[in-house]
């Protein structure tokens, strides 16, 4: 089937695409947060007359290189939704799983929509991807995971590798003795894992980018070699990275023009993709 990367409005792309096409879907929707979500991409230089003091009392000037964005709110988020997850369920083949990337404010309603879709005996976990970094309010507990929704199209023969999974340590290695400890445990619904963080690797400059770690363990559990990921809410393409590396292949769609350049910058070095609606770039393909 080979990779491939769409701009566009997801749903008539959707449409496009054959019954029990892709193995696997995961999306990271916008969460419907009422405000614009962004990102400042900053660089440090070295600067008598800087803002900053870093180590050894050396001083540092902020330059803003750009900001990235889009408008995450919708009058009406679930009617948004649906036809794009009734879509998802017709393309995922029947072994196939949805994982629904989301937090507190809309998992609820998400919920009862998805079970309406899927039915409720397809519904398999709600994962909790808890972080400990960013601001804290003083007004009420700070809000520091997502939910994930594991969905599987068929709730007795979907794809679940539980050998394959990385193995994580011991919160208390000390209840469960040296082998068992030196072994390690396998992640429960609970993940902890930290966001991506400003001076990570992996940062593109892309708001709300998820972490490749979460990536990299719902495709290694819920896919197998050679299968088709799909994301139609691709944002900096961090699925697609996944997919390179555990070897599957993948569809990423995305009508945002600057996560289009961030993917085209990320994926410049592979030429094995497919790039459909994308303008011509000094950066990415056609």
């Amino acid at each position: 089937m080979g990779n491939k990367i769409y701009f566009g409005e997801n749903l008539p792309i959707l449409q496009q695409l054959p019954d029990s096409y892709v193995d696997l879907i995961y999306i990271d929707p916008p969460f419907n947060t009422g405000r614009r979500q962004s990102r400042t991409r900053i660089q440090t230089v070295r600067s008598e007359k800087g803002d900053r003091v870093g180590f050894q009392g050396k001083r540092y000037e902020t330059v803003k290189l750009g900001m990235k964005g889009y408008q995450d709110i919708f009058d009406d988020y679930l009617a948004f939704l649906e036809p794009r997850l009734r879509q998802a369920h017709r393309v995922l083949k029947p072994h196939g799983s949805l994982y629904f990337h989301i937090d507190y404010r809309e998992v609820h309603y998400c919920k009862v929509l998805l079970d309406q879709i899927f039915g409720r005996e397809c519904f398999l976990n709600e994962i909790i991807w808890a972080y400990d970094y960013g601001g804290r309010t003083r007004k009420r507990w700070p809000p520091k995971h997502d939910n994930i929704l594991w969905y599987a199209k068929d709730p007795v023969n979907y794809i679940f590798n539980y050998e394959e999974i990385k193995r994580i340590p011991y919160m208390a290695p000390g209840l469960v003795g040296k082998e068992k400890a030196s072994k390690g445990k396998l992640p429960t619904d609970t993940w902890w894992h930290t966001i991506v963080g400003t001076n990570s690797k992996e940062k593109t400059g892309y708001p709300t980018q998820k972490p490749l770690g979460v990536l990299r363990r719902i495709i290694q559990a819920s896919s197998s070699l050679g299968d088709t990921v799909l994301d139609f809410f691709a944002g900096s393409g961090t699925v697609g990275i996944a997919c390179l590396e555990l070897r599957r292949n993948f569809i990423l769609i995305d009508n945002n023009l600057q996560a289009l350049e961030v993917m085209a910058r990320r994926f410049k070095d592979i030429s094995e993709i497919e790039w459909i609606g994308y303008p011509l770039s000094g950066e990415g393909k056609s």
